[in-house]
């Protein structure tokens, strides 16, 4: 819940103007819902995508406050991010919600990019798989794998958000190494093309040594997206 019309002009600019050739990689910013129509008319016809942090599983109705998937697809969005931590643990977003999310946005022709990972309580009682794996499980049930073919993985260690703890590139890459095995019992073919991100807090510093990892496929970026020398940076590491 950043940005304002001229902070998000200077913002969108500065992406733009770094990430201008970077041919690599793709890459997208996902921008609160009154800045829609800002990003599309900025960023069409370069190489940055848009999206959204949210959207209703209904298509349409009387659901006050709540935007339809349709709408995003009006202004051009590409991704859509659907049940990061914050939405699961501050807006009580369930494991069934955010699988209905999923399935809505790839009616809609929305790229999901689906938010995993564990709490600090869950990773230190050794449940990091558990956890992970149930939320990814009810998708599976609720789509199947052939869906993630259409989606990307986005896997957030909620403990390594703006904690100060962080995650190794080791611990990063044993996570992201679970979820794609487990996709592979469904889908060999699913598995190995899905991208998977990384969403603890990658950072310029750290950017290069995370996606360096064999199942780690680029970066979900918080706090550095917000500073377009940072987000640049991070962009330029991918291209290794």
């Amino acid at each position: 819940m950043h940005g304002d019309l001229a902070s998000n002009k200077a913002l969108l600019e500065g992406v733009l103007k770094g990430v201008k050739g970077l041919g690599a990689a793709d890459y997208g910013v996902c921008v609160p819902y009154p800045y829609m129509a800002q990003a599309q008319s900025m960023l069409q016809g370069s190489n940055v995508a848009w999206g959204a942090q949210n959207l209703s599983q209904h298509e349409k109705g009387a659901f006050t406050g709540a935007v339809a998937p349709g709408m995003l697809v009006d202004f051009g969005c590409r991704y859509v991010i659907i049940g990061h931590s914050e939405r699961r643990a501050l807006f009580h977003e369930s494991n069934d919600i955010a699988a209905a999310k999923f399935d809505t946005a790839i009616k809609f022709g929305l790229t999901p990019i689906f938010c995993v990972g564990e709490t600090l309580d869950e990773r230190e009682s050794g449940v990091t798989e558990q956890v992970v794996g149930r939320q990814l499980e009810v998708v599976l049930n609720h789509v199947g794998a052939q869906a993630l073919a259409k989606a990307v993985i986005a896997y957030e260690p909620v403990w390594a958000i703006g904690t100060g703890k962080t995650a190794t590139p080791e611990q990063a890459q044993a996570v992201h190494a679970f979820i794609r095995q487990r996709v592979a019992q469904l889908d060999a073919e699913v598995a190995q093309g899905l991208r998977i991100l990384y969403g603890g807090s990658m950072k310029p510093g750290n950017a290069a040594e995370l996606m360096g990892m064999p199942d780690i496929d680029g970066g979900l970026i918080g706090g550095a997206s917000l500073v377009a020398e940072e987000f640049v940076a991070i962009c330029s590491a991918a291209q290794q």
